[in-house]
C-alpha cells in the first residue's frame, strides 16, 4: 500500500480517538469548577458531592486524553517529517507555548486540586480547579492557532523551501482561529452537559434514592446544554460563512454543489456521481444556500467544477476535489446531531424549570443515548474540517504528498495496527471506568470511596483505595 495513504489513516485514527476526550475535558472542567464555586458560595453539601462525583469522571477522561495526545506530536516527526521541516518555524511556536504554558499549568493544578482536599484553604482549592479549566481551554486555543494556520496561512514567508513566521500577531488574529475556537469551546460545553444529562437520566430511570443530588445535576446540565447547543450552532453558522470565503471548495463539496449558482440551492438529499461531478438525484431548497452563505438570496456560491478549473490554473494540474461523499454526509450528520441536541436540551430545560425532573417521561429512556450525539458531531466536524482541505496540508501552500516521511509502507502499517489495537484496549478501559464510577453511590464517592471495593485507607483523591 501507499505509505501516504497509511500515514493519513494512522493520523486520522489517532486524532479522532484523541478528540473523543478533548471536548469533554474542556466542558466538564468548567462545569466542575462552577459546582465547586456554588459549594464555596452556598456551603450546600450537595454541591460538594456533585463536585467530587463529576470530578472523578473528569479525572478519568483527562488522564485518557493526556495518554492519547502524546502520540500526536510524535507522528509529526515520524510520519510527516517533510511537513515538520517545512512548517516547523511557524507551527512549532504555538505548540511550544501550548506545552510550556497551558499544559504544564493544567497538569500542575489538576494535581493540586486532586490532592488538595482538606489540605488547602477553600479559596486556594477553588482557584486550582478554575486554573485547570482555564488552562484546558487555553491549551485548545494554541492548538487551534496552529491548525488555523494550516487552514488559512497568514503572517509568513517561504524562504529556502521553508515557511518562516514574519508576524506572530497575525497568527493570533487569524480570522479562521476566531470562528474555530468559539465553536470548539461551545462544543466542549455541550459535550460536558450531555455527558451529565445522560448519566443523570440513567440514574433517574433506576429511581436513584439521592434525588436532590440528581435533580440539581439535571438542572445544571440542562442549562449548560441549552447554552452550549444554541451557541455552537450560531458560531458554526459564522464559521460556515467564513469557510465560503476562505475555502470555497470545502463548502461546495459539503453541499455537493457541482456548478456555480447565482442563487444557490441547499441540498436536503443528494445522490451524486462523484466521478463525473454531477447529480444523479437531488432534493434542494432554492436560494437557501446563498442566504446561509451571504445572508441574501442572490449571492453566487462557487461550485466544484469551476473551482477545480480555477485551482488548476492557479496551482497547476491535479485533483483539487476532496471526497465529496464523506464531506457531504459528515456535514449533515454534524448539523443533524447539533439540532437534535438543541431539541433535547430544550426539553430538559422545560422539564427542569417546571421542577418535573423525577416525573416519568417517554423521552427519558432515550436521553442516556444522547451522550453519543456530541461525540458524533465532534468527530464528523473534524472530518469535514481536515478532509475538506484536500489535497493541501497547508491550504494553497503545501500538499499532503509533499509532507509524508520516506518510510516503508510495512513500518507504517505495523504502527497503524499497533496504535489501533492499543487505543482500542484503552477505550475499553476508559468506558469500564466511566461506567463503574457513574453508577457508584454518590455518598461513597463524596467520602472518597471507590465502587465495588471495601472502604479502607483511602487517600484524599479517592482514586487509591486498599481493598479488603
Amino acid at each position: 500500500m501507499d505509505p501516504l495513504i497509511l500515514a493519513r489513516w494512522q493520523f486520522a485514527i489517532t486524532t479522532v480517538y484523541h478528540f473523543f476526550f478533548v471536548p469533554l475535558t474542556l466542558g466538564l472542567s468548567v462545569l466542575v469548577a462552577i459546582m465547586q464555586t456554588m459549594w464555596f458560595v452556598t456551603k450546600d453539601e450537595t454541591w460538594k458531592r456533585m463536585t467530587k462525583f463529576w470530578g472523578k469522571l473528569f479525572l478519568i477522561n483527562f488522564a485518557m486524553g493526556v495518554v492519547t495526545g502524546i502520540v500526536q506530536e510524535f507522528q509529526f516527526g515520524m510520519n510527516w517529517s517533510e511537513y515538520s521541516r517545512f512548517v516547523g518555524d511557524v507551527f512549532g511556536a504555538p505548540l511550544a507555548i501550548e506545552a510550556l504554558l497551558a499544559f504544564f499549568l493544567e497538569s500542575t493544578f489538576i494535581g493540586i486540586w486532586l490532592f488538595g482536599w482538606n489540605r488547602l484553604s477553600p479559596k486556594v482549592h477553588l482557584a486550582s480547579i478554575w486554573l485547570v479549566a482555564i488552562a484546558s481551554n487555553i491549551s485548545a486555543f494554541w492548538i487551534l492557532a496552529a491548525n488555523s494556520w494550516m487552514q488559512e496561512p497568514v503572517g509568513y514567508v517561504v524562504r529556502n523551501g521553508r515557511a518562516e513566521m514574519t508576524d506572530f500577531g497575525a497568527l493570533l488574529t487569524n480570522p479562521h482561529l476566531w470562528v474555530q475556537f468559539p465553536h470548539v469551546f461551545f462544543a466542549g460545553l455541550s459535550t460536558g452537559a450531555f455527558f451529565m444529562l445522560g448519566i443523570v437520566a440513567f440514574r433517574l430511570l433506576r429511581k436513584d434514592r439521592d434525588q436532590v443530588f440528581f435533580r440539581t445535576s439535571f438542572k445544571m446540565a440542562a442549562l449548560a446544554a441549552i447554552a452550549g447547543s444554541a451557541l455552537v450552532i450560531l458560531v458554526g453558522h459564522s464559521q460556515a460563512q467564513h469557510m465560503v470565503q476562505a475555502q470555497p471548495m470545502k463548502m461546495a463539496a459539503a453541499e455537493a454543489l457541482w456548478n456555480t449558482e447565482e442563487s444557490a440551492s441547499m441540498s436536503l438529499f443528494t445522490v451524486g456521481d462523484t466521478r463525473n461531478l454531477q447529480d444523479v438525484f437531488s432534493i434542494r431548497i432554492p436560494s437557501l444556500l446563498s442566504i446561509l452563505a451571504c445572508n441574501r438570496p442572490d449571492c453566487a456560491v462557487q461550485g466544484i467544477n469551476e473551482l477545480q478549473a480555477q485551482y488548476e490554473a492557479q496551482f497547476g494540474p491535479g485533483n483539487y476535489v476532496p471526497n465529496v461523499f464523506i464531506l457531504y454526509w459528515s456535514f449533515r450528520i454534524m448539523v443533524g446531531a447539533g439540532f437534535l441536541m438543541l431539541a433535547i436540551a430544550l426539553w430538559a430545560l422545560i422539564r427542569a424549570l417546571r421542577d418535573r425532573v423525577h416525573q416519568p417521561s417517554w423521552i427519558l429512556p432515550f436521553v442516556p443515548f444522547a451522550i453519543a450525539l456530541p461525540y458524533l458531531a465532534n468527530s464528523t466536524g473534524w472530518l469535514l474540517t481536515e478532509m475538506g482541505r484536500y489535497p493541501w496540508m497547508v491550504f494553497g501552500v503545501f500538499r499532503l504528498a509533499q509532507g509524508v516521511s520516506p518510510v516503508p509502507s510495512g513500518q507504517v502499517l505495523t504502527t497503524l495496527l499497533g496504535f489501533t489495537l492499543v487505543y482500542g484496549a484503552l477505550m475499553v478501559a476508559d468506558v469500564f471506568l466511566l461506567v463503574k464510577y457513574s453508577r457508584a453511590d454518590t455518598e461513597l464517592i463524596a467520602n472518597d470511596g471507590v465502587p465495588s471495593m471495601t472502604p479502607g485507607a483511602a487517600d484524599d483523591s479517592g482514586l487509591l483505595l486498599r481493598p479488603s
